[in-house]
């Protein structure tokens, strides 16, 4: 029997080498968070929702030549926050980090946004402010950083509730170390009806969101849908899983399309046609495949079941500020 027990700081950055920078602005209502590591590291990719916003996670296809990536960046801001990457670029390029060609090296940023412009937060800007705050969330890169309201969760929603920014870990037996970071802003719901209950609570590690188990008041005819018609691109959920392991670009991206059951288990309804559900799966590379096949089924599960646990964190976490248009989970219960 495999059991799952949580890495140290229950945390993405239980893998050595990464790094997460948080950048938000309490007045926009949104932020930034980006993915970065002392070397480049391969990633793959998986879309799952209906509105994604992206930028060069083509290139993260198996057939396609770039191999490694230098950083990745989640964003709130809608099409808005792509501009994030474009600071991040800038400030590797000054590390002369990136993809080599004759000229200089070119930076590798592939990047996910969410929507969260009508959350009550001030919106009348002049100058697109994402690209500043990915400056800053890549100069706060750091092994440890905020979850709840931070960072690319700081303006998140969910249908019922404050949406937030997540992260948890597992430890392998075999020395594999997964983990998962996800802002969540989804259409669906991450508790059961309008219970304090969590839909991923089965798999909860350590009371790390409360230790409420499952609502056993739960109408199972319930839809999960809410009343409110979500506006197109409303919505997603948007994270990063990583793995120590040794994985090439085929199997990181199967390991991201097995995290998707993450989002799956913890949100309800899940994957829609509003929602830009993604993940993308990176690979330190510092640990060899015992067994290929059987070790990436392995991360894909433990990969999934931190999906699903960090989400939950990240809701439990979020915290109220001002003119906030939902009540936050603490708030509520």
């Amino acid at each position: 029997m495999t059991y799952f027990n949580p890495g140290p700081k229950n945390l993405i950055t239980d893998v050595p080498g990464l790094l997460i920078g948080n950048a938000q602005s309490e007045n926009l209502k949104s932020g930034v968070t980006i993915v970065y590591a002392e070397k480049p590291f391969l990633a793959g990719v998986n879309v799952m929702g209906g509105a994604p916003g992206t930028r060069e996670t083509n290139l993260l296809d198996s057939d396609k030549l770039i191999q490694m990536v230098d950083a990745i960046v989640l964003s709130g801001g809608s099409a808005f926050g792509l501009d994030a990457a474009s600071g991040v670029t800038d400030e590797l390029r000054k590390k002369n980090r990136g993809f080599p060609t004759p000229v200089f090296p070119v930076p590798i940023v592939p990047s996910a946004i969410l929507y969260d412009l009508n959350n009550g937060g001030n919106k009348n800007w002049d100058i697109n402010p994402y690209r500043e705050l990915g400056i800053e969330a890549f100069k706060n890169a750091s092994r440890t950083f905020e979850i709840g309201s931070a960072g690319a969760g700081l303006g998140a929603t969910t249908s019922n509730l404050k949406g937030g920014l997540g992260s948890a870990s597992v430890l392998l037996d075999d020395g594999y170390i997964v983990s998962a970071l996800v802002a969540v802003s989804s259409v669906g719901s991450t508790v059961m009806g309008g219970s304090k209950h969590f839909w991923a609570a089965p798999f909860e590690l350590e009371g790390e969101f409360g230790n409420l188990g499952i609502s056993r008041t739960y109408d199972s005819k319930l839809s999960g849908l809410s009343t409110k018609k979500p506006f197109k691109g409303e919505a997603t959920t948007i994270g990063v899983v990583a793995t120590n392991a040794t994985l090439d670009k085929a199997q990181a991206t199967r390991v991201a399309i097995a995290a998707q059951d993450g989002i799956a288990r913890a949100i309800f309804p899940s994957h829609t046609p509003f929602d830009g559900d993604l993940l993308f799966s990176i690979s330190t590379a510092d640990l060899k495949l015992n067994d290929p096949t059987f070790d990436t089924l392995k991360i894909g599960h433990a990969a999934a079941q931190c999906v699903a646990r960090a989400i939950a964190r990240a809701i439990y976490s979020a915290e109220p500020t001002d003119s906030d248009t939902l009540p936050c989970w603490s708030q509520k219960f």
